[in-house]
């Protein structure tokens, strides 16, 4: 399971290998330049549309993962 200290350590390998500093890294995900800091720290309490900016910025997928998930999508294609 990934801890936020993770979280900060791929967002932080991800935008030195793009060659970005943590405030373009700001600029460019349209956030503040003290949450890359955060996150890259870990911090617990940031915004999920924050981070979900940083992330899209980076190109980086969340892919979220449960026993349960087949069931989930089976009942949104029933919805559609």
């Amino acid at each position: 399971m990934l801890t936020t200290e993770d979280i900060g350590r791929i967002i932080r390998f991800h935008r030195k290998k793009a060659g970005l500093t943590q405030v373009q890294l700001a600029r460019l995900a349209g956030v503040g330049k003290t949450v890359v800091f955060d996150i890259e720290n870990g911090k617990e309490s940031v915004r999920l549309d924050t981070l979900m900016k940083i992330l899209a910025a980076l190109n980086i997928r969340i892919e979220l993962n449960s026993p349960l998930m087949a069931a989930f999508h089976e009942r949104d294609d029933e919805k559609s």
